[in-house]
């Protein structure tokens, strides 16, 4: 009967796709037509497998002719998002948004970083999705509702970085970072651990057992995860070269950020299981560089105390000549002479 369901489900899927293409072909201008058809094509209903690589790589390619064609096919692909209640077709939509970001060309990059014109941190409006048409669905739209808000943090940390992270046209920062503030070095290193943050609030019940699309949803993760990794590798590695000349606010940011980080440690290791020498090279920087930190901060507290006894030792020194001065003999001419008018009056009377 669950296979029945299945295929019966499969031919509504078929037959809303053959309606929507209907659709696009009545509503659709003659030049934006191939762009409707193309996302239409690779948001099918059908929820036995992610969208076909050859009609991402045709969206990829139709989306590096002009601007204008570059914008229109972002609003073609957000406009398909946020109408349907399918939560298969809002799925692709979010692994095609994902796929763009990793594989695009710069034309279409630079559409979707611009895009809503508005902003705001809600970009992808899928914060109240769902889809109850069976109780996998359900559960489902809590993938998609975790999805929509990843890719949301992906967007705003590529924004921070100046480039999309993981994405194949991003450019090498190592001999760049040298030259960034401190400040602009801790804002990078903070918004790459909200991604982290964002990607180990993956929902715990996977449904991975023959669900396509959620293994490639966790294929793209991962690419992430690693990119990210190297990311802060760079940023930890500079930030060890520079400790000296961190303020102790900065050092304290700092501190608090590579907590933050740690936090996430035990997450990652379960939802990523696999092993990389980048990833163990990032625990063992994340760690002696906290301490390293600490170091720094004990160091900070105790030229504080110093500085502070210091100033006490002064202030007490400056005290007692204040009150005792009256009473001290001084042999120096300057103060006899500077006595000597009292002692004429005197001698006078």
């Amino acid at each position: 009967m669950g296979k029945k369901i299945t295929t019966l489900r499969d031919l509504i899927g078929a037959i809303k796709d053959k309606a929507s293409q209907s659709k696009a072909a009545f509503i659709s201008k003659p030049s934006s037509f191939s762009l409707h058809l193309a996302v239409l094509r690779a948001t099918t209903h059908t929820p036995s497998s992610p969208p076909d690589d050859h009609h991402i790589s045709s969206l990829l390619t139709l989306g590096d002719s002009s601007r204008a064609t570059a914008s229109s096919l972002i609003v073609i692909i957000m406009d398909r998002l946020h109408r349907t209640g399918d939560s298969t077709v809002a799925l692709k939509c979010l692994l095609i948004i994902h796929q763009i970001i990793k594989r695009g060309p710069f034309i279409l990059l630079d559409q979707l970083s611009v895009f809503p014109s508005t902003g705001g941190r809600n970009y992808l409006k899928l914060s109240a999705f769902r889809d109850g048409a069976t109780a996998s669905r359900f559960t489902i739209s809590a993938w998609i509702r975790f999805y929509s808000r990843y890719i949301e943090s992906l967007l705003y940390t590529s924004r921070i970085l100046g480039y999309f992270l993981s994405s194949s046209s991003s450019y090498n920062t190592d001999e760049k970072i040298s030259t960034f503030l401190n400040s602009d070095l801790i804002r990078d290193v903070d918004s790459l651990v909200q991604l982290i943050e964002e990607t180990v609030k993956l929902p715990d019940s996977l449904l991975l057992d023959g669900n396509k699309l959620l293994y490639e949803v966790i294929g793209l993760l991962n690419s992430d995860y690693l990119s990210t990794v190297n990311e802060l590798l760079i940023r930890l590695s500079e930030f060890s070269e520079r400790l000296s000349c961190l303020s102790f606010g900065d050092s304290v940011e700092l501190s608090f950020i590579l907590k933050r980080l740690e936090e996430c440690k035990e997450r990652l290791s379960i939802l990523f299981s696999i092993k990389k020498p980048s990833t163990e090279s990032l625990w063992c920087s994340v760690s002696e560089l906290s301490i390293k930190i600490n170091d720094l901060k004990v160091d900070f507290s105790k030229r504080k105390l110093i500085t502070f006894e210091k100033l006490s030792e002064s202030a007490r020194f400056n005290n007692r000549v204040m009150k005792f001065g009256d009473s001290v003999q001084f042999s120096s001419g300057r103060y006899e002479m500077n006595n000597l008018p009292l002692m004429i009056v005197k001698g006078i009377n």
